[in-house]
């Protein structure tokens, strides 16, 4: 359901206890999702079993106590913690009398309504598309609803009534698209580390302060607000750190427990932005008792990017929410910080600076024509100003990394 809409619907959180995860832990985050997503958490029902049940999910008593809840506090919507299928959706609609929205279906909503950017909604409606085609058959006319309200943002029913050669065929499509951009964002960012800019990514879990954070180094202006997935689309700006030299802060998306693989795979990309970051900051939600948690989800994810040689600041914001500062989490060398308050930033900008390599060196180099393979290492990792070719070899005015300077010294003439 839209946002905007003056009457929210309420719902009812269902939670199938299997053992495979922390089942409480991942309610409290549903409320949020389904708070985020525009829906009013009316009440909650858990149920432990061994596996979910083949027709409704839950148990068939379960069930019944699941629709008389419904019914007496006149409830019009259902939101599962996991992943159901068509027939499961049909069943329990038909049991309930309300619709029925599973955890991929509320996540891709709140995505299609965040993304801005043309690359943010590209990948939106990939994911929908690639959730959505095996369940086209089974939901035959139903899908003719589909096109306002929770867990039904996006593609539209035009789309989604075309059969599945035409799906697959727009899969496609964005795919390549969106390997577009991809492409061009490479691009940008093989440009900035000729150029010497040095930047700086923000990863974490969704609602963690990353956008408050971002405004008050930077003054970016980006919308900032206690709900999950606020912003989803990664924001660039500029940052000076205290010793005079800029830096480029990028702004990734939120993480969150159970990231649908769908939504996994469409924003790797975005993701990837940190893995050719200089610097990471892994920023988590001091006050949270998850903190932890969401630290090791933020390194695990980082992890699997190939970023173990980077350096990774472990930053525990809201810290102005914990009135007793023994209380807050005490991890490795974490900055202590309030974006809120602007307590810490001034050690948080030191950090960084800390943790700059050595900057780029200009030179002036004459190059004889023999060790053209060192000319081809300085475009390679560094930036080329000017160039001449003389009867002697090539002189070259370039920013050489530091790296580079023992090969070139015999070669540079100031």
């Amino acid at each position: 359901m839209h946002e905007n809409k003056e009457k929210l619907e309420r719902a009812l959180l269902v939670e199938v206890d299997t053992g495979g995860y922390d089942a409480q832990a991942s309610l409290a985050e549903l409320y949020e999702l389904t708070r985020s997503a525009g829906a009013q958490p009316f009440g909650a029902m858990t149920q432990k079993r061994p596996s979910q049940d083949a027709a409704t999910c839950v148990g068939s008593g379960m069930m019944r106590q699941i629709a008389d809840f419904v019914q007496k506090y006149e409830l019009n919507l259902l939101i599962f913690d996991c992943e159901l299928t068509p027939t499961q959706i049909r069943n329990i609609e038909r049991e309930s009398g309300v619709r029925a929205v599973d955890r991929t279906m509320l996540i891709l909503d709140i995505f299609a309504s965040r993304a801005q950017s043309r690359e943010g909604k590209l990948q939106v409606e990939l994911a929908q598309l690639k959730y959505l085609l095996p369940r086209l058959g089974g939901r035959g006319s139903e899908l003719s609803r589909l096109g306002g309200g929770i867990g039904t943002r996006g593609p539209g029913e035009s789309k989604l009534e075309t059969d599945r050669r035409h799906i697959r065929r727009r899969i496609d499509s964005l795919t390549a698209q969106i390997h577009d951009v991809e492409m061009h964002r490479r691009q940008i960012s093989r440009r900035r580390k000729k150029d010497g800019f040095v930047t700086v990514a923000m990863v974490g879990y969704t609602n963690a302060g990353k956008s408050t954070l971002m405004n008050a180094l930077t003054g970016a202006g980006v919308l900032a607000a206690d709900m999950l997935f606020c912003t989803l689309d990664p924001t660039a700006r500029a940052l000076r750190l205290p010793g005079g030299e800029t830096v480029l802060l990028i702004d990734t998306v939120g993480l969150v427990r159970r990231l649908p693989h769908h939504l996994v795979r469409a924003f790797r990309s975005t993701l990837e932005q940190a893995a050719e970051a200089d610097i990471i900051l892994n920023v988590c939600d001091a006050s949270s008792p998850e903190a932890p948690a969401h630290l090791d989800v933020a390194k695990n994810l980082l992890s699997e990017l190939g970023c173990g040689d980077r350096p990774v600041i472990p930053v525990l914001n809201k810290c102005d929410l914990i009135p007793d500062l023994g209380e807050i989490p005490m991890i490795g060398h974490a900055v202590r910080i309030s974006a809120k308050t602007g307590e810490g930033l001034n050690q948080l900008l030191q950090t960084i600076e800390d943790n700059l390599e050595a900057p780029s060196l200009r030179v002036r180099l004459l190059l004889p024509f023999t060790e053209s393979g060192l000319e081809a290492e300085i475009r390679k990792n560094g930036s080329v100003e000017s160039e001449e070719y003389t009867e002697n070899g090539f002189m070259l005015t370039a920013n050489i990394p530091p790296d580079l300077s023992g090969a070139l010294s015999k070669y540079i003439i100031e």
